[in-house]
C-alpha cells in the first residue's frame, strides 16, 4: 500500500506504567492551570475573549501540524469525523465560557465550579452511555451540587451571573470527556489534537480578526505566547497518561488542580479563597471522589449500579 492510500495513523498501544501516568496527569493539570491563568491575565489587560481563544487554539494547531509534518502523519485521516468535530466544538464551548467567567470571578471559584464535571458526567452517562446509577451515587451527586451552592452562595444576594458560565463550561467539559471515552482507541493522539485545534481555530478566526488588539506589555506578550503551548501540552500529557494508566487510577489526581488554581489566584492575582470556597470545593471534590470509588468497586464486582 503506498502512502497515498494510507488509513488512519496507528494508535499507540496501552502500557502498564501507572507512576508515569500519574506524573503526566499532574503535569497536564498544571498546564491547564496555566491556560486559565494566562487567559485571566490577558482579558484583564484588555484583550477580547475571542482573540485569546483564537490564539490558544491557533498555537495548539501549529504545534500539532509541525509534529505531523515531522512524522509524515496524515493527521486528517479519521473514521470518526462527526464525533471528533462534536468533541472539538464542546471543547471550544467550554473554553469560551470559562475564559469569560475568569474575567469576572477568582480562579478559586471557577476551578471549584469546574470540578462539578464528574457529577455532570455521572448524570449524563445515564442517557448517553446507558449506564445505571444507584441510590448511593445519586446521593453523592446531590451532595456535590450542594457544594456548588456553597461556593456560589445564592442566599447572600450576591450571586454573580458568571457562575452560570462556569457551570456551563463544566457541562461542556463533561460532554467532551464522554466523547473522549467513546473515541478511545479509534484515532491517534495527534489526530484528535488536530481536529480540536483546527475546528476551534477556524471557528474563532472571524471574531478574533474583527476585534484584534495587540498586547501592550511584556507580561501579556508572554501570556499570549504560552497559552497555546499550555493548551497543546496539557491535552497531550493527559492523553498519553491514559495510555499508561486506566482512568480509574488517574481520576483522583485531577483534584490537584484545585491546589494549582488556588496558588495561581493567590500569588498572581492576589485573590485568596475565602472559607466558603474552601468548604464548597471540599464538598464537590469529596462527592466526586466518592463517585469514583463507587464506580471502581462496581467495576471490580463486574456490575454497574
Amino acid at each position: 500500500m503506498d502512502r497515498g492510500d494510507a488509513g488512519p495513523a496507528p494508535v499507540a498501544p496501552v502500557e502498564d506504567r501507572a507512576l508515569a501516568g500519574i506524573g503526566l496527569v499532574l503535569g497536564a493539570y498544571l498546564a491547564f492551570t496555566g491556560i486559565d491563568s494566562c487567559a485571566k491575565w490577558l482579558v484583564l489587560h484588555g484583550l477580547p475573549t475571542s482573540e485569546v481563544a483564537f490564539v490558544r487554539y491557533a498555537v495548539h494547531l501549529a504545534i500539532v501540524l509541525a509534529i505531523g509534518f515531522a512524522t509524515a502523519e496524515r493527521l486528517w485521516v479519521t473514521a470518526s469525523l462527526g464525533a471528533l468535530s462534536l468533541r472539538a466544538a464542546v471543547l471550544l464551548g467550554s473554553t469560551l465560557l470559562n475564559f469569560v467567567a475568569v474575567f469576572y470571578l477568582p480562579l478559586t471559584i471557577t476551578s471549584a465550579l469546574m470540578f462539578s464535571a464528574p457529577l455532570w458526567i455521572c448524570l449524563l452517562s445515564i442517557p448517553l452511555l446507558g449506564e445505571e446509577v444507584g441510590w448511593r451515587r445519586w446521593i453523592a451527586m446531590l451532595v456535590g451540587f450542594s457544594g456548588i451552592l456553597i461556593v456560589a452562595r445564592p442566599w447572600t444576594g450576591e450571586l454573580h451571573w458568571a457562575v452560570f458560565l462556569s457551570l456551563g463550561a463544566a457541562l461542556c467539559a463533561s460532554f467532551y470527556a464522554i466523547l473522549t471515552r467513546r473515541l478511545a482507541g479509534r484515532d491517534s493522539t495527534n489526530t484528535q489534537q488536530f481536529y480540536a485545534g483546527l475546528i476551534a481555530t477556524a471557528g474563532m478566526a472571524p471574531l478574533a480578526l474583527l476585534d484584534w488588539r495587540w498586547p501592550t506589555d511584556a507580561a501579556s506578550w508572554t501570556a499570549l505566547a504560552l497559552i497555546g503551548v499550555f493548551g497543546w501540552g496539557g491535552h497531550q500529557l493527559l492523553t498519553i497518561a491514559h495510555r499508561y494508566a486506566p482512568a480509574s487510577t488517574l481520576a483522583p489526581f485531577s483534584y490537584a488542580q484545585i491546589v494549582y488554581m488556588t496558588a495561581s489566584s493567590w500569588l498572581i492575582f492576589a485573590q485568596p479563597p475565602d472559607r466558603w470556597v474552601i468548604v464548597g470545593a471540599a464538598v464537590v471534590a469529596g462527592s466526586g471522589l466518592y463517585i469514583w470509588l463507587r464506580e471502581r468497586a462496581l467495576v471490580a464486582r463486574g456490575r454497574k449500579r
